[in-house]
């Protein structure tokens, strides 16, 4: 049975390593962190993480994974409202309705999940779902599963964005859907903006915080604080994967209607196993760090603008960013992964991303910056980029 479709697939396997696309993963062995050991023993600086705040190996976090282990077994054998609930999961969901000026919120498996979840439950064929185009995948596939009206407009465009709203004022519902930070090019969504035609034409707002939280407004807590949309915003969705500890876990949070109705129908929620004990205990140390100091956030935020401007100075093409991502672009597929290459020579750890996941024509390298870089690690990544840029001809 399986000797017909076997050949298809090597088939377009092979044709996906001619085309240069085949992605290859390469093993760590050490923790996650600004220097990483990988299999064959050599070391590499890791510019392509999402430790935003260089949490994924801190001593606290692990310390509080392992008490809570001790105290609350490894794991759940449970979804949440079987017998899956722990005293420290309602304890960790007060502290992400805090740390977002929430009602209250929910925990996922991840925040595929929590995307995945959040729209059926809510919005039938009488609604409409208005998303941004460069919206995260599990956005996109949460609005497939629902079977709301879709609408689409460009990346951070207001005036396509009032296009859609004027055309969805035929639906019962409508709610505006959108990155708080967009993975792939770093730019941060307009969220008054946004806010301001949602209460124009009578719509909610969702916004991902996953790229966000942590990273934008002025102490890290996301896009509302950057543009003062507390109130605002009906729905967060966010992750405990990337500024947040590193590991996993999803959340939704915001109003209180909205998350009650999630824990009745909410499907990835109903029916996963509800989250570990240590990854919880760890969430929980997380956020009395948020609460105590902002200075891994400050930290981060300068390692970026000298990477930037550094950058730019040496005449590289970046796009615009108020995040922790640079998107170096280069345009050219193959072109990414031989840059990723060479970088990987000079012991930096990039990757680069090209169609499918982002537009074809639209290849580069995509770095990011934590508050555990130091100077020196942002120095010799700069260097790393200029000697490989000119070797390719990217630099004059």
């Amino acid at each position: 049975m399986y000797g017909s479709f076997k050949n298809h697939l090597q088939t377009e396997l092979k044709s996906i390593e001619e085309a240069g696309l085949y992605k290859r993963e390469r093993n760590i062995c050490s923790p996650q962190g600004a220097e990483i050991t990988l299999q064959d023993g050599s070391k590499a600086l890791n510019f392509c993480a999402n430790n935003y705040l260089g949490l994924a190996d801190h001593p606290r976090l692990i310390a509080a994974a392992k008490k809570a282990m001790d105290e609350r077994g490894y794991g759940m054998s449970s979804v949440r409202f079987i017998c899956g609930t722990q005293d420290r999961h309602r304890e960790l969901e007060q502290a992400v309705a805090r740390y977002f000026h929430t009602d209250d919120a929910i925990l996922y498996a991840a925040c595929f999940d929590a995307n995945g979840g959040v729209f059926e439950p809510l919005f039938t064929a009488d609604d409409a779902i208005i998303s941004d185009s460069l919206n995260h995948a599990s956005i996109i596939d949460g609005v497939r599963l629902c079977k709301a009206v879709r609408y689409r407009y460009a990346n951070a465009d207001m005036e396509d964005l009032e296009r859609c709203l004027k055309e969805a004022q035929a639906q019962r519902f409508r709610i505006i859907v959108t990155d708080g930070v967009f993975s792939m090019d770093g730019n941060v969504a307009p969220m008054d903006k946004i806010c301001d035609l949602a209460e124009k034409y009578d719509a909610l707002v969702m916004v991902d915080e996953s790229h966000s939280a942590g990273v934008v407004g002025k102490t890290g807590h996301g896009v509302a604080e950057q543009f003062d949309c507390y109130g605002r915003i009906d729905i967060f969705t966010g992750t405990l994967g990337k500024s947040f500890g590193g590991a996993v876990g999803g959340f939704t949070t915001g109003r209180q209607e909205i998350i009650d109705m999630l824990r009745q129908r909410s499907r990835p929620y109903l029916f996963s196993n509800s989250l570990p004990p240590m990854i919880v205990g760890a969430g929980l140390e997380l956020f009395k760090m948020l609460e105590e100091s902002d200075d891994l956030h400050t930290k981060q935020q300068e390692n970026v603008l000298y990477f930037r401007e550094k950058m730019l100075a040496a005449g590289f093409d970046i796009k615009p960013t108020q995040s922790a991502i640079c998107a170096v672009m280069l345009y050219d597929a193959p072109l990414s992964q031989k840059f990723a290459a060479k970088m990987a020579e000079e012991g930096i750890f990039v990757t680069g991303f090209y169609y499918p996941v982002v537009p074809k024509g639209q290849a580069r390298i995509r770095v990011q910056i934590s508050a555990a870089h130091e100077k020196e690690h942002l120095d010799k990544a700069i260097a790393a980029f200029v000697k490989v840029g000119k070797e390719l001809g990217v630099l004059q």
